[in-house]
């Protein structure tokens, strides 16, 4: 914990325990029992996406390249653009019925095509003759990623653990508890046909009361941040679904969405645009939250005598600050996953006004305000019930400790009056700041005519 800069903040007063328990725990219940009724049985439905091709790994023995032959021309005598490079591959399969055996392929053509070269760990799919069954021919799909994909996971968590401690290990385990409840919960229960929205919000707060007090243990600070963290997330719900309404947005906005209802045509796909803004939002939204919070009682601790009002103030300024580069962060993030999506604006002749408020554009953008919005709401939110909580601890906790170090009056009288009065004894030695009295050379003292100021 060293590298852990917040410190232990004052256990909160009893009653203020007990409002937090009883807030907290029924609504923790209710996510539990929610997400019990919603949990999918029986399994995802199977697609239409056909039979699955099997895919064995392989590691490329031999590339042989050659020119490749002259493309016939199109009906309309334009000649059609070629691809890559022309030849064979020859792959030594490592796994499945054939492990061990030499296999021979074309280069791999075409747009987004691996290239690859000797010694390189591919992916090989065999295809089958529809017509001739006992005929069969081999393709290089796809590189193996999985070594170095582990490489990075393994580089990731241990700088998480070596920066973080045993902090960082806690969130370590609250990112595995995330991905456990999302692959588990939130896109099987999509899949199965239930509400997308319903699931979301339900999965949603099952990964905020996990994470969070995994990650900052169970106290009144992390109470807050729940609470604060789940209203924003109901009112970024409620806006998302008057935002989406209002622009009359179905979910078909990208390509990813067409293609999903083509295998599932029962995916609501307005209700899967608003369950993707509340969980993109959960990611941000606690790290606003957990800030304030830890803000508040960060500022309570250095100066005990700021009020409520004060405390809601100062850390409202902090929070104002935490937005102004959280909003750029959301727009950016957006942005950046959309890059291809933005560089068709570029080739686009429509006028500006009619590409913004076009599908694809438009979900982006409502997408990007309604997660903003949403996380504008959390600073005051999180902010007042910290003030609140922070002044209501403060008040009722026993006095601080320095302030039983302080001198009474009577005590302050006394020390004036010795100071005042001649010394004849030596003063005790941890009392470094008062004037030494005048001695002999063999008590160690200086002489009277020298000065007795305590160097500095």
């Amino acid at each position: 914990m060293g590298s852990d800069h917040t410190r232990s903040a004052p256990s909160a007063p009893p009653r203020v325990r007990r409002l937090l328990v009883v807030t907290v725990v029924p609504l923790f219940v209710a996510t539990v029992l929610a997400a019990a009724l919603l949990w999918p049985r029986g399994g995802t439905p199977q697609t239409d996406g056909g039979a699955d091709v099997p895919r064995y790994g392989g590691t490329v023995t031999r590339v042989v390249t050659e020119a490749c032959p002259p493309l016939p021309s199109s009906p309309e005598g334009t000649p059609r653009v070629g691809g890559g490079p022309c030849g064979t591959v020859d792959v030594r399969v490592d796994d499945g019925p054939t492990a061990g055996q030499q296999v021979r392929t074309p280069i791999p053509d075409g747009p987004g095509a691996p290239r690859v070269e000797v010694g390189d760990e591919v992916i090989l799919v065999e295809l089958t003759d529809p017509v001739d069954p006992s005929t069969s021919n081999w393709n290089i799909a796809e590189h193996q990623r999985g070594t170095p994909m582990l490489w990075l996971a393994v580089i990731f968590a241990a700088a998480i653990v070596a920066f973080g401690r045993w902090r960082g290990l806690a969130a370590l385990a609250g990112l595995a508890a995330s991905f456990t409840i999302l692959l588990t919960f939130v896109l099987p229960g999509i899949g199965a046909g239930g509400s997308p929205l319903l699931v979301a919000v339900v999965g949603a707060a099952l990964i905020m009361f996990v994470v969070l007090y995994l990650t900052h243990g169970v106290t009144a600070q992390t109470s807050v941040a729940v609470l604060g963290t789940l209203g924003s997330l109901v009112l970024t719900g409620v806006l998302a679904t008057i935002a989406t309404a209002a622009t009359h947005l179905t979910g078909f906005g990208s390509e990813d969405a067409t293609t999903l209802s083509m295998f599932q045509a029962d995916v609501d796909l307005h209700g899967l645009l608003l369950a993707g803004i509340i969980i993109g939002s959960l990611g941000v939204l606690d790290d606003v939250t957990v800030t304030q919070a830890a803000t508040v009682t960060e500022l309570a601790h250095a100066n005990p005598g700021l009020t409520r009002l004060q405390l809601y103030r100062a850390a409202t300024r902090v929070g104002r600050a935490h937005i102004a580069s959280t909003v750029n962060t959301i727009v950016l993030a957006y942005a950046g996953a959309s890059l291809p999506l933005l560089l068709l604006l570029t080739a686009d002749s429509r006028p500006i006004g009619q590409i913004l408020t076009s599908e694809f554009l438009a979900q982006e953008i409502v997408r990007s305000a309604v997660a903003t919005l949403g996380l504008i709401a959390a600073v005051p939110l999180t902010t007042g019930l910290a003030a609140i909580v922070t002044a209501a601890g403060r008040a009722d906790a026993t006095p601080p400790a320095d302030a039983a170090r302080r001198p009474p009056e009577p005590d302050r009288a006394e020390a004036l009056a010795a100071l005042s009065s001649p010394r004849t004894s030596r003063p005790d030695e941890s009392d470094q700041t008062r004037t030494p009295p005048p001695s002999t050379a063999t008590d160690g003292w200086p002489e009277s005519n020298r000065s007795t100021e305590t160097a500095w």
